[in-house]
């Protein structure tokens, strides 16, 4: 059974950062591209950030370029994502998902999710 477990959440100020992680199990992690996407209370579920299988390339949402940055470790089966210079707008719920599509920025290109993990950025 697939398995991504988010984690790194938490309550940060402005301009503080945060590094979340994404742990997964199930499949053969390395042969799949990895999003982020993060949901706002009241508000749909946004793409963040994807990268390739093999961490060259990457793809980030225009309200995060320069701003954050997504990795990936295949031999730890685990993918990052560094946020900085946070904004109280980047509270959200964040989600990590796998995808066999290259570049996949909709979320109905993509298969298993995570639980989410929580950031809140406070003024």
């Amino acid at each position: 059974q697939v398995q991504l477990v988010e984690s790194g959440g938490g309550l940060v100020q402005a301009v503080g950062s945060l590094r979340l992680s994404c742990a997964a199990s199930g499949r053969t992690f390395s042969r799949y591209y990895i999003g982020w996407f993060r949901q706002a209370p009241g508000k749909g579920r946004e793409f963040v950030a994807t990268i390739s299988w093999s961490g060259v390339i990457t793809y980030d949402a225009d309200s995060v370029k320069g701003l954050f940055t997504i990795s990936r470790d295949n031999d730890k089966n685990t993918v990052y994502l560094q946020m900085n210079s946070l904004k109280p707008e980047d509270t959200a719920d964040y989600y990590c998902t796998d995808s066999e599509t290259r570049l996949a920025t909709m979320r109905g290109e993509y298969d298993y999710w995570g639980q989410g993990t929580q950031v809140t950025v406070s003024s």
